[in-house]
């Protein structure tokens, strides 16, 4: 797990510095045009270094450490949900969960958890139009820190700051104040019912499997990087051939969005139970830009700690805490999967090495183990989500 820990950092001074800051501004603009050199300009940032005095450097170190926490801070709406979890654990009828109360009744909470509520669906449909529209160029954040030797410099943080959603960072899209704090960054709060609070409106079988309500805090995850740094995503679950063919493959649409904020994942672990044809794969399902990174693994999972075919301990483990270590768990076999999560929960070594953490438990747990497990991860140092 990638955490920044507190540095003595120094830079040396070159009379190159405005070159560079003109060289990150480039990066700000939007896609519209692309009549410059786009590799000149990322070399240069790889090149070049930023002048550094004692205050900068000491700035910087502000500025990586500012969010960061060793304890886990739920927002406020979070807190009353893990305390009412008994009260939200039933289904009212076959097509809402007990959990959408909160959504519609001021009297199913309090009045300033409500109230809270409402602030912040508003904003989740503002966050996602940011999300969207973002159209600026953005390099290999990994490449670039580690091609320019810039982590923990000015110019790392100038460089993260290009991924902002918003020019004041990404809790200026919520004033309700109502992200939760990990070390990956800010998090949306566990609320119910733990999807898309649009899946308790109208054509909730579609809203369902929207997932951009998950919030993701790319500034503070770019901080968090060294030029040593691996990013690898291991998917447990990872069928190309999608059920729903109103909407992307949900795992696709997350790794798009992950490149599209600099994030392009060295190595990325694909288990598949179901049996599909490698010609399939490669020719028709993955998409090209993946196959130097892609291992399609097409066998199952084991929970037994020992077994090889336990990504936990086969694969995680070989890594480093600098490492950014992504973990989605979507197999529909609970007698696998809660184990395997529990495994996350209960073990330090593997816990520790693991930055984000997607989880469904497709009705194997109940709402308040649900909830107690993805927010006993959080208190772990892991940012976990409910998935779809």
């Amino acid at each position: 797990m990638v955490s920044p820990n507190k540095q003595t950092i120094s830079a040396k001074k070159t009379s190159k510095s405005k070159s560079l800051l003109a060289s990150i501004v480039v990066l700000g603009v939007t896609c519209g045009s692309l009549s410059y050199n786009k590799d000149a300009i990322l070399q240069g940032i790889m090149n070049q270094q930023l002048v550094s005095s004692s205050s900068s450097v000491a700035n910087v170190n502000q500025a990586r450490q500012q969010r960061n926490v060793q304890e886990y801070v739920a927002a406020s709406t979070e807190e009353y949900i893990m305390h009412h979890l008994d009260d939200l654990n039933l289904r009212d009828d076959k097509t809402r969960a007990k959990g959408c109360k909160i959504w519609f009744d001021p009297e199913a909470t309090t009045q300033e958890t409500y109230h809270n509520l409402r602030s912040y669906r508003d904003e989740i449909d503002v966050y996602a139009k940011a999300i969207k529209d973002f159209s600026k160029l953005v390099p290999n954040l990994v490449e670039t820190i580690r091609r320019g030797g810039s982590a923990g410099t000015t110019n790392q943080e100038i460089l993260c700051k290009t991924v902002r959603p918003h020019p004041d960072g990404i809790q200026a899209l919520f004033p309700s104040k109502q992200l939760s704090l990990t070390p990956a960054g800010y998090a949306e709060p566990l609320l119910t019912p733990m999807r898309h609070p649009s899946f308790c409106e109208e054509d909730h079988h579609i809203n369902k499997l929207r997932t951009d309500y998950l919030v993701h805090d790319y500034e503070q995850m770019c901080l968090n990087l060294k030029p040593h740094s691996k990013t690898i995503f291991v998917d447990m679950g990872a069928s190309l051939e999608f059920h729903n063919e109103e909407v992307d493959p949900p795992v696709m649409a997350l790794l798009n969005e992950f490149e599209k904020f600099g994030f392009h994942f060295d190595h990325i672990y694909a288990f598949e139970i179901t049996q599909t044809d490698p010609n399939k794969v490669y020719r028709e399902l993955l998409p090209e830009k993946y196959f130097p990174s892609y291992h399609w693994i097409n066998t199952g999972v084991s929970a037994e700690v020992e077994d090889r075919l336990n990504p936990l301990k086969s694969i995680i483990s070989r890594f480093d805490e600098d490492d950014l270590i992504i973990v989605k768990l979507d197999i529909d076999t609970g007698s696998i999967e809660v184990p395997m999560a529990n495994q996350l929960l209960e073990d330090e070594s593997i816990s520790k090495l693991v930055d984000l953490f997607y989880f469904e438990s497709h009705g194997f747990m109940k709402a308040n183990a649900g909830f107690n497990l993805i927010h006993g991860l959080r208190e772990k140092g892991v940012a976990a989500h409910f998935w779809v």
